[in-house]
This record gives structure tokens, C-alpha cells and sequence, in this order.
């Protein structure tokens, strides 16, 4: 499915900001077998006196600003077009709970797709015994991983309300778990928690979702801001794959992938230092288009 994709960003300064550095992390990025970036730009309002790209430790494209003259506003604006295919999914080889900890116990690697990296809280996805127990009764005799992920993935949509009133970026797991409430990004926090409280490694996805329905189809919720969702290592075979606890959902082809991380903080869409005073006020917005439908 190709997409065009446009995201703004606007923040406004209680007082003038004297100068900033800053890493943007919303450009898509290629992935050999998900989706393809055919062409994209990202602009800032005003200019950085200094701009540069690199990836992170996940490959995931950040974009480094900086500033020295004085500003009350910043604009991002990101355009991208990109096509994205994911393969269907195939016959369930993943092993049991036990039998994935045998084989994470026998790996040695420690690239940014290893699984031991995702084992472990998170300062968003912190493991608590509240959440590892109610992780747990997604567990039965004979499941396999993918079984038991997929059996979390729907309880949490079925057990929390979409609110966007209760939670902020800087709400924890344990928090959002207390509530039952939040939006994607709690509720992927609390599903990382809970499967890395049963031992299964789990990580955040950020990106884009589809903002228009197929005909027949309901709108999914979280489409009008930047989407969260969770990847899982199902074992050697099965590798990682995606879920989107939001909407009770596999990752499709409406999920463009910006990037991976162990939690929000490792792909948070723009982080920074600001020589100022006083609050900020940020709005996001962004338009998800399938190319037969783009203006």
C-alpha cells in the first residue's frame, strides 16, 4: 500500500527560547520486507544554525538541530511518501513460554534485534508484580508465544478505555495500568511490561497509522497523532513480530514503522535542551493517505 504522510509539529514558548539542541526522531525508514521509503523531507521554522543526520543505536534516523538565536515558536513539518508490504502471516512455529527461554538463553548476540535488550524494565515500561499477574493469565498449557501475545493483545483492548485526557507522555505503565485508561503509547507500555514480566521480550514501534477507513471498516483509534504499538521476539523461527493492542490487531499494512525502541524514551518524536524559562505549549497533527485518495 503506498501512502502519503504529512506530520506538524508546533511548539510555542511562554518566553523566548535563547537558543536549543534538539533530536527529531518522525522520518520513516526503509525496512527490507515491511515497507519502503519512496521519498521524504523534514523542515524546521525557523532554520537551525546547525543540522545534521545520523542513526541511533535501533537504526533509527535522527535528525540533530541546533539553535542560537533567539525564538518563540518551532514548526517540523515532515513529508514522506511510502509503500508498505507486510508479508501474511504464516503457520505458528513459536515455542512455548518455556521453550523460549531456552532459546533466548542460547543466543549470544547483542546487535540492536537481540531480544536481551527488551528483557528488562523500561523508565516508561516498568515490570511490577500487578501487571506481570495480570500478564500471566494470558498463559495456558500448550499456547505457543504468539498465542499467548496475541491472547494480552486483546485483553488489554478489551480491559482499558481509550482516554486522551488521562495520561500524558510521562506516564508510566504501572501508572496507565492503575487507571485502565490511556492512549496507545500507555497502552503499549503496559503490554512491553507484561510480556518482559513473563519473560518474553517485548519492544515499542512508533509510526504512523492509516487515518482512512477501507469501506465498510470502522476509523482506528490513535490516527490523528504519531501511533504507538509493540513488537515481540517469538523465538528463533518467528523472529519479532507486531501487535497493536490500540486495536486489538496484528501490525498491517496501515502501520508505517518510524522507528524502534525499548520504550518511548528510546524513539520519543523530538528531545532536547531549551535556554528559556516558563511552560511550552506542543500540538501535533498528521494525515495518513492512501495515494489514490491524496490531493
Amino acid at each position: 500500500m503506498l501512502y502519503d504522510i504529512r506530520l506538524r509539529l508546533h511548539y510555542d514558548y511562554e518566553r523566548s527560547a535563547a537558543g536549543g539542541r534538539h533530536h527529531v526522531r518522525v522520518m520513516p525508514q526503509t525496512l527490507p520486507g515491511i515497507q519502503r521509503v519512496v521519498a521524504s523531507s523534514l523542515s524546521f521554522e525557523p532554520s537551525p544554525a546547525e543540522r545534521s543526520e545520523f542513526k541511533d543505536f535501533f537504526s533509527n534516523i535522527v535528525t540533530a538541530i541546533v539553535y542560537r538565536n533567539p525564538h518563540e515558536t518551532l514548526d517540523i513539518g515532515m513529508t514522506a511518501r511510502v509503500n508498505v508490504s507486510r508479508p501474511p502471516m504464516m503457520l505458528d512455529v513459536s515455542p512455548d513460554l518455556a521453550g523460549l527461554r531456552r532459546e533466548i538463553r542460547s543466543l549470544w548476540a547483542v546487535d540492536a534485534e537481540a531480544p536481551h535488550h527488551f528483557l528488562t524494565s523500561g523508565i516508561h515500561a516498568e515490570i511490577t508484580p500487578e501487571i506481570t499477574a495480570y500478564a500471566g493469565t494470558s498463559i495456558r498449557a500448550g499456547r505457543t508465544i504468539i498465542e499467548t501475545v496475541a491472547d494480552l493483545n486483546r485483553r488489554i483492548h478489551a480491559d482499558f478505555a481509550y482516554d486522551g485526557g488521562a495520561t500524558n507522555v510521562r506516564t508510566t505503565a504501572g501508572e496507565a495500568f492503575r487507571l485502565r485508561a490511556g492512549v496507545c503509547q500507555d497502552f503499549a507500555h503496559v503490554m512491553i511490561a507484561g510480556l518482559r514480566g513473563l519473560g518474553i521480550p517485548a519492544g515499542y514501534v512508533s509510526g504512523f497509522l492509516r487515518t482512512i477507513p477501507a469501506p465498510g471498516k470502522e476509523r482506528l483509534e490513535g490516527a490523528d497523532a504519531m501511533h504507538a504499538w509493540v513488537r515481540a521476539w517469538c523465538g528463533r523461527e518467528t523472529g519479532w513480530l507486531e501487535f497493536d493492542p490500540t486495536n486489538d490487531m496484528m501490525a498491517g499494512n496501515d502501520h508505517i514503522i518510524v522507528g524502534h525502541g525499548r520504550d518511548y524514551a528510546d524513539v520519543s518524536p523530538i528531545v532536547g535542551v531549551l535556554k528559556t524559562s516558563g511552560a511550552q505549549e506542543g500540538k501535533q497533527s498528521v494525515d495518513v493517505v492512501p495515494l489514490e485518495l491524496a490531493g
